[in-house]
């Protein structure tokens, strides 16, 4: 088994595959590089000497500076390496596009057919709060619910509660009312009872009206400060959206009406060598298929912009793109923080030392595709093919905005683990089998057999089978399995 990988023929640096020893002496291009230290997986290697204000070279791309002389055969992390990002930039249209290396075919998925035409990969009977005084309510009415039918005829049965829905203003307001109009309508629900308190900023009649033309017959309200008993009442309505939405079979949809969510979390040193660059094959043979894939997480495309910027499929997308990435950037400015304040201590731990570094490897999850559409936090989905989507690096809010886009389902991959869902399956996709055999109860796909020889089209194949048969209902992602369902808000103003 090889010891090192160097990603790129131009890199300057080196990734350990397993630690490296102090003195072992590794073959790189016809010579000798003896380690100086020990070397921690997923870590880098210097290849030279490099003299301070040098360009560290990883992915063929520079992933920051050394801050001082860094010896061939040395640790290179955050001690010595800096960012070579900062402030807003000025960027130019250069588009590049790259031809499709996938052939259309005419693949399906068992699905749910709604009655407004669109699909879904789950049938679950949800319970949505207006706000969260009525969190203990909606936890109460899905414990009973599923207690009396035992869960036999849905796919799940689950309570969403949230911290918000009152004491907002402004943009942080309407993200609330957005993402929650976005699961109250979302096709993996069956049904839904929209539940509120009666008092609150997102008042329920103007949240009705917000919802728009919906299925009155699948999507119910409850007032609970308008009602004597609101278990009673909430038991009433839900025994009624049950034998509705239990009655629902899977049929055939083809492959073309699956959208997909792409995600990191946890990354470490092996993420935009494995299992990042999985995602980025999966999600040019989905755009292949006519599907629609999702990449997020704005704050860590800093520093990688510029190659998602030249894949955009015109000036107008073009310029959203660089309205998404500034914005974001100005967001930082406005609340007096580091734009580049990044990577995380986990991220530095698993050999993550900058955030451009971090930014090539999570930008790889897109694969080469032509980006199509940029979204707003809280908009959903009108555009197939690969989509921009803004919201923050959090782990959490981040997947609950792709749930909240129309995603059926998110990729998430980590090498690091973790154990959450949002209110859509979460598939989470190990970056090295260590992690997998670790925590077989958080992991459902292991990328790492990349590092042990596997080709990557083998690879891609087992797991476009798995995806299909993970939204076909034929598994489960382990946070569904374990009853992981969870979703968070993105704040950014003032609470009254």
């Amino acid at each position: 088994m090889k010891r090192y990988i160097r990603i790129h023929p131009e890199d300057n640096v080196i990734v350990a595959i397993d630690r490296l020893s102090k003195g072992e002496k590794l073959p790189v291009d016809g010579r000798e590089v003896a380690v100086r230290e020990e070397i921690p997986a997923g870590h880098k290697m210097a290849l030279k000497a490099f003299a301070p204000g040098e360009h560290i070279i990883k992915y063929g791309y520079p992933v920051g500076h050394a801050r001082q002389p860094i010896p061939c055969g040395a640790w290179v992390n955050e001690h010595n390496i800096k960012t070579n990002l900062e402030g807003l930039l000025d960027y130019t249209y250069q588009p590049r596009q790259k031809p499709v290396l996938h052939r259309k075919q005419s693949l399906t998925f068992q699905g749910y057919r709604r009655k407004n035409g669109e699909a879904g990969i789950r049938n679950e009977l949800w319970i949505i709060p207006t706000v969260g005084c009525v969190n203990g309510i909606v936890q109460q009415l899905a414990e009973r619910l599923r207690t009396e039918t035992k869960g036999i005829g849905m796919d799940a049965i689950v309570a969403f509660p949230h911290n918000y829905g009152c004491s907002q203003l402004g943009d942080d307001h309407e993200n609330t009312r957005k993402i929650l109009r976005n699961m109250a309508t979302h096709p993996n629900a069956g049904a839904v009872l929209v539940v509120g308190l009666g008092c609150e900023n997102n008042q329920p009649d103007a949240f009705r009206e917000f919802l728009g033309d919906y299925d009155t017959e699948r999507i119910r309200f409850m007032v609970t400060q308008e009602v004597e008993d609101e278990l009673e009442t909430g038991m009433g309505i839900l025994r009624e959206l049950y034998a509705v939405a239990s009655k629902d079979k899977r049929t055939a949809i083809p492959l073309s009406e699956l959208k997909v969510g792409l995600k990191c979390g946890g990354s470490d040193g092996f993420s935009g060598i494995t299992a990042n660059p999985l995602l980025g094959v999966f999600s040019d043979f989905l755009v292949a298929q006519e599907g629609t894939t999702v990449l997020t997480e704005t704050p860590e495309m800093f520093g990688a912009e510029t190659l998602l910027m030249n894949r955009c499929i015109s000036r107008e997308v073009f310029d959203m793109t660089v309205s998404l990435i500034n914005s974001f950037k100005a967001y930082f400015i406005a609340n007096n923080q580091p734009v580049y304040e990044n990577p995380s201590p986990g991220n530095r731990a698993g050999g993550i030392s900058t955030l451009e570094e971090k930014s090539l490897g999570c930008t790889q999850k897109s694969g080469t595709s032509a980006v199509r559409d940029v979204l707003m936090y809280g908009d959903r989905l009108k555009t197939s093919g690969l989509n921009l989507l803004n919201a923050p690096g959090n782990d959490l809010v981040a997947s609950t905005a792709l749930a909240s886009s129309g995603c059926h389902i998110v990729l998430f991959t980590t090498g690091r683990g973790t154990p959450f869902g949002t209110f859509v399956p979460t598939m989470k996709i190990a970056t090295h089998t260590g992690l997998s055999d670790r925590k077989p109860g958080w992991i459902d796909f292991n990328a790492g057999s990349l590092l042990e020889g596997e080709p990557m089209e083998a690879l891609c194949h087992r797991f476009i089978r798995f995806v299909i048969d993970t939204a076909s209902g034929v598994s489960l992602t382990k946070n569904e399995q374990n009853g992981y369902r969870e979703m968070a808000i993105f704040k950014s103003g003032v609470t009254l």
